[in-house]
């Protein structure tokens, strides 16, 4: 077996496999489960690099590995999780997609993006079946609020999203009772890269206005979450959608209306 992998189990500690998980949301995920004592490896394309300051990432935990893995990928991925000798956790953490509206760019790159973010935790779910059925463990998809609202600029991610937690759900039924299947649904969280998407700090501030709890998650809020649906408090939940996003988005129509406005 490569040095790479982990080669034994020590009593009390599950294996954690979190794909896409050496920075932002993938990285807090990683950290929630290790913080639990858990063996967690991460695996994406690229390893991960040192976290700015103020950002707590994989690299400065113990009990984390990476293995670099392509998840778009079959066969590669049906070889990690052959060479793995078990398995109690999976989180589908992998993927993303830049902003791209749907007439700027032809259907063969939009597919890519459905692949990343549907296609790939699919093919990850199915090689890591047998192992998990072995421990009577369970999955976690990382859905998005893209994929229960319109996401104009990212339709094609918001699309995929809405398949994955379709699948999931089906996933559920079909898997049980040897293996649960449950979503996070998140909603904005700030990362390492969040100013570039809101236009720095003051972009941020505003936009944290917008939801009801005052700010945008950390990507320990994602990982806490993704703990509890892995856990044995968790036992009776599979096949749910949990929100993780700050109460969502007060809804437009109310600032808009000329009625009941506190003085």
């Amino acid at each position: 077996m490569p040095s790479d992998m982990p080669s034994g189990k020590t009593p009390g500690r599950r294996l954690v496999v979190v794909t896409g998980g050496t920075r932002g949301v993938g990285a807090g995920i990683a950290q929630a489960f290790a913080e639990e004592g858990d063996e967690v490896v991460v695996c994406a394309r690229r390893p991960p690099q040192a976290p700015p300051d103020g950002v707590k990432g994989a690299k400065s935990l113990k009990g984390i590995e990476f293995v670099p893995l392509d998840l778009r990928d079959p066969p590669a991925v049906r070889a990690f999780f052959g060479r793995l000798p078990r398995l109690d956790v999976l989180v589908n953490n992998a993927g993303g997609a830049p902003y791209r509206l749907l007439a700027g760019a032809d259907a063969e790159r939009h597919a890519r993006v459905i692949d990343l973010n549907l296609v790939a935790p699919l093919t990850a779910s199915l090689a890591a079946y047998d192992l998990l059925k072995r421990a009577r463990g369970s999955i976690v998809m990382i859905g998005s609020v893209s994929g229960t609202r319109p996401s104009p600029g990212t339709a094609a991610y918001g699309a995929a999203k809405a398949g994955l937690e379709n699948l999931a759900r089906s996933m559920a039924v079909e898997w049980a009772p040897d293996v649960r299947v449950n979503t996070l649904v998140v909603g904005m969280v700030r990362t390492e890269l969040s100013h570039l998407h809101y236009g720095g700090e003051e972009g941020i501030e505003a936009v944290s206005r917008t939801v009801p709890l005052g700010r945008l998650a950390v990507p320990t809020d994602v990982g806490r979450a993704a703990v509890f649906l892995a856990s044995d408090a968790a036992a009776y939940i599979t096949g749910a959608g949990l929100l993780v996003h700050g109460g969502g988005e007060r809804p437009a129509f109310l600032d808009a209306a000329t009625v009941n406005k506190e003085e």
